[in-house]
């Protein structure tokens, strides 16, 4: 039995499953300032799945910096909803 397909969608979904609180939290501490800590860390994974040759860490390294990228999108449509009063704002 193969379980490389297995353990890709598992660990799929907890990478984006973790990016999600991490926006959140990321949005409530920092604003939308910190969305270059995301951007880098997606170009750093991206480029390190290309380097890397075995196919089940460069391809959880490609979803870690996918995600890492759209977070960047997220974190800005995440103000748009603590503006809505959909998530508490933080209070300075």
């Amino acid at each position: 039995m193969y379980f490389t397909g297995l353990i890709i969608g598992v660990a799929t979904f907890l990478i984006i499953g973790l990016f999600h609180p991490l926006v959140i939290k990321g949005e409530y501490y920092f604003g939308t300032r910190c969305w270059w800590v995301f951007a880098l860390m997606g170009v750093v994974t991206i480029v390190a799945s290309l380097m890397v040759e075995n196919v089940l860490i460069s391809t959880l390294l490609a979803v870690w910096g996918a995600s890492s990228l759209w977070s960047i999108g997220e974190l800005f449509e995440q103000k748009k909803r603590v503006e809505k009063g959909w998530f508490p704002k933080r209070e300075k």
